[in-house]
């Protein structure tokens, strides 16, 4: 029994010996893999990756003796994957090439848990999805770049040129109501004093799509949708040309007090000469014609004897037979 333990006690030792060298050597070939991922970051980003990963899967294998190189490895991938991203967004490579690297990016630093490079990873990601959605929009292929903004959206609710270019399509489809919501939506995301220009440029946008809009249904004679219309762009601001069809739809609706009220803001705001004052001093005229005041009107529709308004107003005058 005593030769059969000194037998065991001699196994147990020679196992522990060849466990340990087993071990260092394990661990020699994780140093010599890790050496080749350090030296081929400067000029090979992929492979770089691929050692890395290896150190970190063998690591695993060997356990604690190799923690201190897996360590080191989940420290440095992260940042390569972003890398990869990073260079494919500034070498303007493919979107989708773009967004697939950004997108593996994002999952490994995740994995490694460095919310640094998840931050610039879905960054890159944001622009990715942009430049793929301003392709499908140059394309005028406005359905799919309708789905990349809202991927933009989705990373970045507060991504105004992703709002701003939406509204442009909804406006381009002529659909009102998206187009409302949407340049209202991006209005609400800018500062009254650092964006002025940008909410100048967006008010007069809608302005003139709701005005011309209410100019049209004005042309078909279909006047309660062209006074709903004007109102729509009345929100956006003042304008001579949008007061001007509000006084031609009032007085056409024989509402001739608010046909004298829009055509006399269309005069306060023109500042131009005697033709360009005509196209209101004729709504003017029509209003006061309206209201029973020949006189007013006469005076008016003199007024209006210039350009496009001078055979009309001369007509008028004439049936009044004014002075």
């Amino acid at each position: 029994m005593m030769k059969i333990k000194k037998i065991a006690a001699g196994i147990l030792m020679l196992s522990a010996v060849f466990g340990a060298a087993l071990n260092a050597q394990d661990r020699n070939e994780i140093i010599t893999v890790y050496n080749e991922g350090a030296k081929a970051i400067q000029t090979d980003v992929p492979a770089a990756i691929t050692a890395f990963e290896k150190v970190v899967a063998l690591s695993e294998q060997v356990g604690e003796t190799a923690d201190d190189l897996k360590d080191k490895a989940v420290k440095v991938l992260p940042g390569l994957y972003y890398k990869l991203a990073a260079t494919a967004y500034n070498e303007k490579k493919p979107a989708t090439e773009i967004i697939a690297a950004a997108k593996l990016a994002d999952a490994m630093s995740d994995k490694y848990g460095n919310s640094t490079y998840k931050a610039n990873s879905e960054k890159i990601l944001v622009n990715g999805y942009y430049r793929m959605a301003s392709e499908f929009f140059s394309a005028n292929d406005y359905e799919n770049a309708l789905l990349a903004f809202d991927s933009v959206l989705t990373l970045n609710p507060d991504h105004i040129a992703s709002i701003y270019n939406k509204a442009l399509i909804f406006r381009n489809q002529d659909n009102a109501d998206a187009f409302e919501e949407t340049i209202d939506l991006f209005l609400s995301k800018l500062d009254p004093e650092e964006d002025a220009d940008k909410i100048t440029q967006a008010k007069g946008l809608a302005l003139e799509y709701f005005r011309a809009a209410g100019s049209k249904a004005n042309s078909a004679n279909q006047l309660d949708e062209a006074l709903a219309l004007l109102n729509r762009a009345a929100k956006y601001g003042d304008d001579k040309t949008m007061f001007y069809f509000f006084a031609d739809v009032y007085n056409k609706q024989n509402n001739f007090t608010e046909g004298a009220a829009y055509a006399q803001k269309g005069l306060d705001l023109e500042t131009g000469d005697a033709e360009a004052k005509a196209m209101f001093y004729y709504q003017l005229a029509v209003a006061q014609l309206g209201q029973g005041d020949t006189s007013a009107a006469c005076a008016s529709f003199k007024n209006a004897l210039y350009g496009a308004f001078a055979d009309a107003a001369k007509a008028q005058r004439t049936n009044l037979k004014c002075e």
